[in-house]
């Protein structure tokens, strides 16, 4: 019997990660959305692919949480998007309530899941989630560091002119303004961005890195990034489904790794079917210290102001 996939959310980035789901057959697939039709429709319409992907998976649309139940991973994506001008921060209130409720609905129907938060503003989401669920921490993820490093991996690639897949990225810190890519930790086939690059190239990176989101926004003009969003939590669900401990950079629940404690942060950690297995506490400067306390503390005057 196939694990079973709950994808909260029937938009662009809901939808292109329930197509990436059931193309290779990795699990089973429940499309939630409260749009009658919507997750009906596209559901129907990616069974119909299954046969010429050659794949097994089942996928069914449903507007109920009862469609949801004993699913081994929830995923959230259901939430407003950013619109250009916007902040991840500003979609705070009206999120916090979509989350609120469907963790709630969803968690007491699939007691043993694992959640992972793609709606923003995320690591706040993922906290709210945790605080809704009841569940263990390790067991309520954020998706928000392995897209950032996505990103960091893009531009530098671009920037060297060699393949991004040779490019492996570190960002740390919450998903917003004040993340944390790290340049000492991001290499070429082992090699540090720091010998390959100037200061002053590798700062145009990060200050890309950090505006990724909203240069999507500004093309888009009447939606967010969808693609790279789903791929990255693409990336986790089969982590966990599978059991593989890649060691990824998400929100992860720190409770006095890195010196912080009671809050959702952006490190790299290992993913396996428990949920975040593993922290992986890396040695910072004093620096890059700095940096990351100044975006965890973003991140949590955020949250106080949800009462987290």
């Amino acid at each position: 019997m196939k694990k079973k996939v709950t994808v909260v959310g029937a938009g662009h980035v809901g939808s292109s990660l329930a197509q990436m789901i059931v193309q290779d057959g990795s699990a089973d697939v429940a499309l939630f959305d409260i749009a009658e039709g919507i997750p009906q429709g596209k559901a129907l319409d990616l069974s119909e692919a299954c046969p010429l992907w050659g794949s097994s998976s089942s996928i069914t649309g449903v507007n109920d949480y009862s469609g949801t139940a004993d699913s081994d991973i929830i995923v959230v994506t259901a939430g407003l998007p950013r619109k250009p001008g916007m902040s991840r921060d500003d979609l705070l209130a009206a999120n916090a309530k979509v989350v609120s409720g469907v963790v709630e609905n969803a968690s007491k129907r699939s007691p043993g899941a694992v959640i992972i938060i793609v709606t923003n503003p995320m690591d706040v989401m993922t906290q709210l989630g945790l605080k809704v669920s009841g569940f263990d921490p390790k067991r309520v993820v954020g998706m928000g560091g392995i897209l950032d490093s996505a990103r960091f991996r893009t531009f530098a690639a671009w920037e060297m002119g060699v393949s991004p897949q040779d490019v492996e990225a570190l960002v740390l810190g919450g998903h917003g303004d004040l993340m944390v890519p790290m340049p000492r930790f991001t290499t070429v086939k082992g090699v540090s961005l720091t010998t390959l690059l100037s200061a002053e190239r590798i700062n145009a990176l990060i200050q890309r890195t950090r505006n990724g989101g909203a240069e999507i926004v500004s093309l888009l003009k009447t939606g967010s990034a969808y693609y790279a969003p789903a791929a990255a939590t693409y990336q986790m669900v089969r982590s966990i489904l599978f059991d593989e401990k890649r060691m990824l950079p998400c929100a992860a629940f720190l409770d006095g790794e890195y010196g912080v404690r009671g809050v959702y942060t952006g490190v790299p950690a290992l993913l396996g079917s428990g949920g975040v297995e593993k922290i992986i506490e890396l040695s910072l400067t004093e620096q890059e210290e700095k940096d990351f306390a100044g975006s965890v503390e973003a991140v949590r005057q955020l949250a106080g102001k949800l009462g987290l």
